[in-house]
């Protein structure tokens, strides 16, 4: 008579590469939030967050009882908000390349021959950064509002956070993506990646 076969019982999946690690991290720290079980009784990062995608450093060979410093880097927002579309996304980008080659008169060295086209001795500042400081300037205007001007600013230009902005201004972490949506939207209008309506 042949033995009865067992039951298999169901293997849990393996963990995708360095969430172990996140998590353990994140227990240690007490940043126990952003952490849920799993059908399997494993405790996982809420997939989908932008709490999630954050990433947890650690020094002194990744252990914090040791004296190992927790440094967490964010995302990057026009990345980690999964709602915005690709016109958002790329205008979002744009606006933030124009900010940041408008920045840039003062650390690229001009070249060592002299100019012809105004005169200018020693340099002055380049074309190429002036053009950028007018695109930004023109779609800092297309933004309308100063309230969706300062939202985009902060998001695209100086790398805040939706919850950083949300408890600045007091309002809700949904009105500032929408805000933010709002903005990007003009924007992608302002640049001819979508149609006004």
């Amino acid at each position: 008579m042949p033995k009865k076969a067992k039951a298999a019982k169901a293997q849990a999946p393996k963990l995708p590469k360095g969430e172990a690690e996140q998590v353990r991290i994140r227990r240690e720290v007490g940043h126990d939030f952003a952490l849920k079980d799993d059908a399997f009784g494993r405790k996982r990062l809420a997939a989908g967050t932008a709490e999630a995608r954050r990433v947890y450093e650690v020094s002194n060979d990744g252990y914090t009882s040791t004296g190992g410093i927790v440094r967490v880097r964010n995302v990057d927002p026009l990345l980690g908000i999964t709602s915005l579309s690709r016109q958002q996304r790329e205008a979002g980008q744009r606006y933030r390349e124009d900010f940041q080659c408008s920045q840039q008169a003062g650390v690229k060295p001009m070249r060592w021959s002299e100019r012809v086209d105004g005169g200018r001795q020693g340099g002055g500042i380049a074309d190429s950064v002036l053009d950028a400081g007018r695109a930004h300037a023109a779609a800092t205007r297309a933004l309308g509002h100063w309230e969706v001007a300062v939202v985009v600013r902060q998001v695209c230009c100086a790398g805040g956070s939706i919850k950083s902005l949300a408890e600045q201004t007091g309002e809700g972490r949904d009105v500032v993506t929408k805000l933010l949506k709002v903005g990007l939207d003009l924007l992608a209008v302002h640049y001819g990646m979508m149609m006004g309506r």
